[in-house]
């Protein structure tokens, strides 16, 4: 939670701050901008507070020895479900703010466009066990689920 919550408050600090500079240093844009920028405050504030909690609560993830599965969204809620044979390739990315806070995301992909499954802020060790045991479980299986 703690990874989504610094995630939002940088989107903010950036969208803000360059906002806040063009409506200091461009004065034809403040009768227009100042409305958008005390708009856009509430909008990130409310994302700040409620979007961490949101995501931890709604989105959850699986990963079993015939698929791997993955729910997600705000509104409308997605399963993914990505069967192992169908499975090409398995990634761990680690960004500098993730690797701060013990945090990995995995990327299952498979050959069709829509068949990609990304599962974020997942605690390292738990990471590196599930892609271990995703590569073996691919690796065990044969012909693909066509």
């Amino acid at each position: 939670m703690l990874w989504r919550t610094l995630q939002a408050i940088f989107w903010a600090v950036g969208v803000l701050g360059a906002l806040t500079a063009i409506y200091a240093y461009a004065e034809i844009t403040r009768p227009w901008l100042g409305p958008v920028l005390l708009i856009l405050a509430v909008v990130y504030a409310v994302n700040i507070t409620v979007m961490p909690t949101w995501r931890y609560r709604v989105h959850r993830w699986e990963a079993t020895d015939n698929a791997v599965y993955a729910l997600s969204g705000w509104i409308t809620r997605e399963w993914r479900i990505v069967p192992i044979s169908r499975i090409q390739s398995i990634d761990t990315e680690i960004g500098p703010l993730q690797r701060r806070l013990g945090l990995a995301t995995i990327s299952v992909t498979t050959a069709s466009s829509e068949g990609k499954i990304t599962i974020e802020g997942v605690a390292t060790p738990v990471a590196e066990e599930a892609v271990d045991r995703l590569r073996e479980i691919t690796a065990a299986t044969t012909g693909d689920a066509t």
